[in-house]
């Protein structure tokens, strides 16, 4: 019993963490997703499931769990979202040691990012622009 107490709580700062990063453009949300989904399946298979069909960010999980993938616009905007905050920091006048570091991690993550199979959007077809 108490291995899964300890998944449920990691899977419950893992989500937390996840719903932060969507408003936060320097947290990620689809790393913590991926760990709350991992957690809750040694925790929680209800909340497994209802993060696996969850509306927003289902299709996520799926393609992940299914070949490693990530869909297109996920990609772009994640790329974006890493250049815009080594823009901003650049702008507000980060030192050049942060400048370098910043530029190392976000080229690293930015690179595995855009070099995973492109999976399907999750959304109906049609509805994507």
């Amino acid at each position: 019993m108490p291995v899964r107490f300890f998944w449920m709580i990691f899977g419950i700062l893992a989500l937390a963490l996840a719903f932060l990063g969507v408003v936060l453009p320097i947290l990620p949300t689809t790393p913590f997703l991926l760990l709350s989904t991992y957690a809750f399946a040694r925790s929680s298979p209800k909340l497994e499931m209802w993060l696996v069909n969850h509306k927003h960010f289902g299709h996520l999980i799926r393609n992940w769990q299914r070949d490693g993938s990530i869909d297109r616009r996920t990609k772009w905007s994640a790329a974006i979202v890493m250049a815009l905050t080594f823009i901003g920091s650049y702008l507000f006048g980060a030192s050049g040691t942060v400048l370098t570091i910043q530029a190392v991690v976000l080229t690293g993550a930015a690179t595995f990012v855009l070099t995973r199979p492109e999976g399907s959007s999750g959304e109906p077809p049609g509805s994507a622009d």
